[in-house]
């Protein structure tokens, strides 16, 4: 059995209410503009070139 048939008339329309009301919220929130997306890799540093001493000098990897 569903919980609609244990819902007075009233109830229902009250739910179906707030059901509307939370989907046009929810329209009216997905307009927002985009933000940009960072690159956490560049950030980091984890693109970058790695050096290491060879015989007293340094040479990228």
């Amino acid at each position: 059995m569903k919980l609609a048939d244990h819902l007075s008339k009233d109830s229902i329309r009250k739910f179906n209410q707030l059901r509307r009301a939370a989907r046009n919220k929810k329209e009216k929130s997905k307009s927002k503009p985009k933000q940009e997306k960072v690159n956490w890799h560049d950030i980091m540093g984890t693109n970058r070139d790695t050096f290491k001493r060879v015989g007293g000098r340094v040479r990228r990897k």
